[in-house]
This record gives structure tokens, sequence and C-alpha cells, in this order.
């Protein structure tokens, strides 16, 4: 059993941009030449996020407007009282999704279903440059 570690670097645009990842996920599988085993992504960072969703406009508008309602920028979160930063809201909004995603993989692709990709979430309200760290177990 093989433990290959990667990472994926691009910028975001911050806002709660969702980035979709999925293809240099597979890219980066594709170049550990494994066969067989699951992939994980991590977020190293507090603002940002991966999950899976169907990448159209619609649905991202959607899961935006949902982190709006769950989560609105305008609301006293503790966090912005400290006067170093604005960005509660990201921080609330990252933590409900979560920093990592796990994904099986077999004959070298990644097990997503049809309308499935893996994408990131960029929460913080400021651009950035976001490395992930990915992680393959397998054979």
């Amino acid at each position: 059993m093989a433990v290959i570690h990667k990472q994926l670097a691009f910028e975001t645009q911050g806002d709660a941009h969702i980035v979709e990842i999925t293809e240099q996920l597979a890219r980066l599988l594709k170049e550990t030449e494994l066969v067989s085993g699951i992939m994980n992504v991590f977020v190293p960072g507090a603002t940002g996020a991966v999950t899976t969703l169907e990448h159209e406009p619609g649905v991202c508008h959607d899961f935006q407007e949902l982190f709006d309602f769950i989560a609105p920028v305008e609301r006293d979160y503790h966090h912005n009282r400290r006067g170093v930063d604005s960005n509660g809201h990201s921080h609330v909004r990252a933590g409900l999704l979560g920093p990592s995603i796990t994904v099986p993989f077999e004959e070298g692709m990644p097990k997503l279903g049809k309308w499935q990709q893996v994408v990131f979430i960029d929460f913080d309200e400021v651009p950035r440059s976001r490395t992930l760290q990915v992680t393959f177990v397998g054979e």
C-alpha cells in the first residue's frame, strides 16, 4: 500500500467563491499511477472548505444563498469584536462544511456520481492563494 502526498494550488476570489477541482484531482491521481484506493483532500486554514455538489450556476448560487441565510455577513460575530478582522462569518461557514473530504478511486479514476464534482469554497472576504493538501492511499 502506497501513501503519496501532493498539493493543489490556485487563486480564489473570496466571498463564497466556489472552485471546481475534480479535473485537477483526477490529474494528480493519474500522476501517482495508483489504481485503487482513496484520496483525501484537506484545506489548511480556517476559512475554506471542500465538499461535493453539482457544479452548475443554479446550484452554486443556491449554495451561496444558503450560507448567506445560515451565517449572514452582517451578524454580530464574537470573532469580529476582537478588532483584528471582520471575517467571523467566514470561519463559521467553513466550520459547517469542514476542511476535508475523502473520495474513493478505482481503475485510476475518482468514483463520483454522474453529476457530482469536488469543489473548494473560499468563504473568506478577500481573494487568496490557496494550496490544498491531497493524500492518496492505495495500490
